[in-house]
């Protein structure tokens, strides 16, 4: 099995193109969505109203918008942050990994926005980035309700797409509307089939 990561910036459609693969068939594990989950947890709520202070915890929750408010003000915040649930996150992504190994799946997809951030990419098989011009992105996060000012801050703490394309082994063009992108996505595709075939010829 290949393990492949998709990953791009704030706004530049990597969620879109992971739901278009996800249509074509292939698992995805969604480091968003398990990084919720693991904000569930009793151990992992108790050390973020610790860190945090009890303000975001709300009826049992974690507040996840007050806790934001907090954490991207302040870059100490979000190693603290990240030292309590990444190390949940990694784990339960390798179970995820090892569950579908075990189905026999040929590939698995790990959707994530810091993978090289992380250095996360570096123990997937392949990275897929997925890239837009700046006018197109701002536009797009500019219609989800964030401001210039907001959009330069969450962007500041991300690697440039510029630098995330130069380690890609695979770069997916989101210019243009939604059917220009699945285009992109049945490409993307073809080119996951033949590193199947590469490592099963192997």
């Amino acid at each position: 099995m290949i393990i492949i990561g998709i990953t791009g910036i704030i706004g530049s459609g990597k969620t879109t193109v992971s739901n278009m693969l996800a249509r074509e068939g292939y698992k995805i594990i969604d480091l968003d969505r398990v990084a919720k989950e693991c904000l569930k947890k009793k151990e992992t709520k108790e050390k973020i109203g610790r860190v945090f202070g009890k303000e975001v915890i709300k009826e049992g929750s974690v507040d996840t918008e007050r806790l934001k408010d907090i954490v991207f003000k302040d870059k100490e915040n979000i190693k603290r942050l990240e030292e309590i649930v990444h190390p949940e996150i990694k784990e339960e992504t390798k179970r995820r990994i090892e569950h579908y190994r075990k189905l026999g799946e040929r590939a698995v997809i790990i959707d994530g926005p810091l993978l090289v951030e992380k250095g996360m990419y570096k123990e997937m098989d392949k990275l897929v980035v997925v890239s837009t011009k700046k006018e197109a992105l701002y536009n797009r996060l500019k219609k989800r309700g964030m401001d210039e000012r907001d959009i330069e801050r969450r962007m500041g703490l991300q690697i440039p797409l510029e630098e995330k394309e130069k380690i890609a082994d695979y770069i997916v063009k989101n210019d243009g509307d939604k059917e220009e992108l699945m285009g992109e996505v049945k490409k993307l595709v073809e080119c996951i089939k033949r590193w199947e075939g590469e490592v099963y010829a192997s």
